[in-house]
């Protein structure tokens, strides 16, 4: 079939007719007012054979005269990907030759670098090209709407943007349209302009027509001609829009919490699942309430990242005021985002707590006493703490021990959501948790101390080259292994990081000390809390591109362990400088703040060792849910083992014990965790009606060529960008500066060879900014849109005290 009316066409019909034409004939079927057209179809493409005689017999039959040409490729108007002006589209064709011409640029517009460059970046690989031929319109005013705000992502609201004539115009950008914001609900507005109060109506209309038909928010191009009619020339998804929170029946607010962990991609279903069953495996063991069912329902996976549910703590006349302080780990621009809505009507104060507070008593009954005795012994004495939390990493590591096998699939589910879980969830996670606690006092405490006296940049050096880090042992670590790897320069330089890892699990490649490192690091990944992320001992890949880097460095004081004993070095002399300073005018607190800070060199490094002690009880959960998967998959219920990942634990009950068939849900998970792992950017304060809070906020006065961000690690420095979304293969050469969208433990090997660190988003006490204090390099943190404004190559100055980038001119 190579010619097809659009009457004929509907939404299973995209592999013959394409994106565009498909919506087209959805719009006639349902009703709408469409102009007369025909569809030629991927045949002809795909063969390579334009039939003429049959195309113009169709445009004849059409009327002829003048019409519209416009490209609809099988990739084109999808749900994640609307091609926008990616293909070619050509008005006011009139007559058998030009029309012949137009079809063929339209096939050949496939091809464009631009169109070639698209589908890369979405991931599609081949795509073919149908054609559709439509009666021109000619409008008096004409433009598109979106039946939810594209910028904000508010759902309850329509934009319309429109132009006398051609609507062209307005998706070129060649014209300044009038913009209408119209409420799904209230009542058009008389704006002025070129649409008037009747016709936004019937805009409004339409657009909650094709809405509710597509089933979801679309983008729709309409024209109004002369008669006053309404056309509709065209309806697709917009793709840009994040996903929206789950319907709750009111207004909340939601604060992604997945960057704290330096975590910007999103989770799997078994991730989210395993660690709400985690978290709620603590709290009922400190005494509070759970619900089974959901034992974190204030942790909302949105899009697949993690939000915590504010809303009744910002509502709370309590708990409101205090958080503009708890906020200030959040960054500047989330923190300005939630304050916004300490003054919306919507989220006015109520009494009452957002908790219960008996569980809150019960859980200070029990926690209060040994935080107490815990954090006085560890200020005490804190090597002996300090040797109590490594004792108990291992006691937990001891006691998280797997089935015996051969084990069923349901004594391996029944060990994952009982007991992989139960000696790291603790109340004290055996101890460990009061020495962390301490380090952190010790090392937060001092700033306030010696507010006057020292400065935000020599309060940074003393927390340089801090001892007792696993994430900083773990690299130094990684870079003893590439020391011993030297002697193979060119073999770990010259072969592909996949490559490299394909042959040490097969046991082709040289000893370095691989072996032993992924004994003890190898429950590591980059976003290790989400289960289901392959461990390094898995694919080692990340590590062996990170070898390579490590070999790049050519210069012996540049040697990442002499940097950070450099770093340990200043911050000694550090504290007996601002010990002294402090003294002299403030003898008090200068003592307390010297102690501290020197307790602070001997606790603070264990600031990731409670994470560091759950990764086993992770790794252990991860091998049993994958041999589960692959018992489900031997029975036909799934695909592949690795797809119980996409399920969460009741599900895989369902199916271990009733023989449910899950491959459907799988598919459609994984296609969204796909589609989300290519989002570029992540709202960090959200509204259950979608609207992202920090694109409602004004945008403050910006110097040229200056990016502004929030300090990370204090220093300056100067050097060529290196822009990196992923740590998996990365390769940064020594003395680059890091720009990425965020960072956790995964990325931090890198940071062994980098000069600084810009990220999008963060915390000063993520786990970028703090290892990049240890590491001595400056960090600025939380720049908007960094990996896009900033490209790699390009010669830039971070000013990690002042929060600044600055974007050189002879770079």
């Amino acid at each position: 079939m190579k010619l097809i009316h659009l009457s004929e066409i509907d939404s299973s019909m995209i592999d013959l007719a394409g994106g565009k034409a498909a919506g087209l004939g959805e719009m006639v079927r349902a009703g709408e007012r469409v102009p007369d057209g025909f569809c030629l179809t991927v045949e002809s493409y795909t063969s390579g054979d334009l039939p003429e005689e049959e195309l113009i017999s169709a445009y004849e039959r059409l009327g002829g005269g003048r019409v519209a040409v416009r490209s609809s490729a099988t990739a084109e108007d999808l749900p994640d990907a609307s091609f926008a002006g990616q293909q070619d589209t050509y008005l006011d064709v009139e007559g058998a030759g030009p029309l012949v011409e137009a079809v063929r640029r339209c096939w050949d517009s496939l091809h464009t670098e631009r169109a070639v460059a698209y589908r890369a970046a979405m991931g599609i690989d081949e795509a073919a090209m149908a054609v559709v031929v439509q009666r021109m319109v000619d409008p008096v005013v004409a433009g598109v709407l979106f039946t939810a705000d594209p910028i904000t992502g508010c759902r309850t609201e329509m934009v319309v943007d429109a132009a006398p004539g051609l609507g062209t115009a307005i998706v070129e950008g060649t014209v300044v349209p009038d913009h209408y914001v119209l409420g799904h609900q209230a009542a058009v507005p008389d704006a002025g302009g070129c649409l008037g109060r009747e016709q936004l109506g019937r805009l409004r209309d339409a657009g909650r027509r094709l809405q509710e038909h597509f089933g979801s928010p679309q983008d729709v191009e309409w024209a109004i001609d002369a008669d006053g009619t309404l056309w509709l020339l065209q309806s697709r998804p917009i793709t840009t829009l994040f996903p929206a929170p789950p319907d709750t029946g009111d207004m909340r607010l939601y604060l992604e919490v997945g960057h704290i962990q330096g975590m910007l991609r999103p989770v799997t279903p078994m991730g989210v699942s395993l660690l709400k069953m985690g978290s709620g495996m603590w709290f009922g063991a400190v005494g509070a309430t759970v619900d089974p069912r959901d034992p974190l329902p204030r942790l909302v996976p949105i899009g697949g990242r993690l939000y915590f549910d504010l809303t009744d703590f910002i509502r709370s006349t309590t708990m409101r005021e205090g958080l503009r302080t708890s906020l200030e780990v959040y960054g500047p621009r989330v923190r300005g985002a939630v304050e916004r809505m300490l003054d919306d009507p919507r989220f006015a104060p109520r009494r009452g707590l957002p908790f219960r507070p008996g569980s809150a008593v019960k859980m200070t009954a029990r926690l209060a006493p040994g935080a107490v005795l815990g954090l006085v012994r560890s200020l005490a004495r804190p090597d002996a703490a300090r040797a109590r939390a490594y004792r108990a990493v291992q006691e937990i590591r001891r006691q998280t021990t797997p089935p015996r096998e051969p084990a069923t699939a349901a004594e391996r589910l029944r060990w994952v959501v009982e007991d992989s879980h139960r000696a790291v969830m603790s109340p004290d996670m055996m101890g460990i948790v009061w020495p962390l606690m301490a380090g952190m006092i010790a090392g937060m405490v001092p700033s306030g101390l010696l507010d006057g006296v020292a400065t935000q940049e020599e309060l940074d050096v003393v927390l340089g080259g801090m001892p007792y880090n696993v994430t900083t042992e773990m690299d130094l670590a990684l870079w003893g292994v590439a020391v011993n790897a030297r002697e193979h320069r060119e073999l770990f330089l010259g072969t592909p990081p996949h490559e490299l890892a394909a042959k040490y699990l097969a046991g082709e490649l040289p000893g370095i000390g691989m072996a032993g490192f992924l004994d003890r690091y190898g429950m590591r990944a980059a976003a290790e809390i989400d289960v289901g992320m392959p461990r390094w001992a898995e694919d080692p890949a990340p590590l062996f591109a990170t070898i390579a880097n490590y070999l790049r460095v050519d210069d012996p004081e540049q040697a990442p362990d002499l940097r950070f004993e450099r770093a340990a070095e200043r911050a000694e002399k550090m504290i007996g400088t601002l010990s002294r300073r402090a003294r002299r005018t403030r003898p008090v607190r200068g003592r307390l703040a010297a102690f501290l800070m020197r307790r602070s060199r001997k606790l603070t490094g264990l600031r990731e060792i409670g994470k560091f002690a759950w990764l086993p009880a992770i790794q252990a959960a991860r091998r049993q849910l994958l041999l589960i998967g692959d018992d489900l998959a031997s029975r036909g219920l799934l695909e592949s083992a690795d797809d119980i990942m996409f399920l969460d634990l009741s599900e895989v009950r369902a199916a271990v014990h009733g023989g449910a068939d899950l491959r459907g849900p799988v598919a459609a998970r994984r296609a969204e965790y796909t589609r989300e792992l290519r989002r570029p950017t992540v709202p960090g304060a959200l509204l259950s009606d979608g609207t992202d809070v920090e694109a409602l906020a004004p945008q403050g006065p910006v110097e040229d060529g200056v990016l502004t961000g929030m300090p990370g690690a204090a220093g300056r420095v100067t050097g060529r960008a290196r822009v990196i979304r992923d740590p998996a293969g990365a390769h940064i050469e020594p003395g680059e500066i890091l720009v990425a969208p965020t960072t956790d433990p995964g990325w931090t090997p890198l940071f062994m060879t980098t000069a600084g660190l810009v990220t999008e988003t963060g915390s000063p006490v993520a786990h970028g900014p703090t290892v990049a204090r240890e590491y001595g390099i400056p960090a600025v943190i939380c720049v908007r849109n960094a990996t896009h404004e900033i490209r790699t190559g390009q010669l830039i100055t971070i000013d990690g005290a002042a929060g600044t980038v600055r974007l050189e001119e002879n770079g």
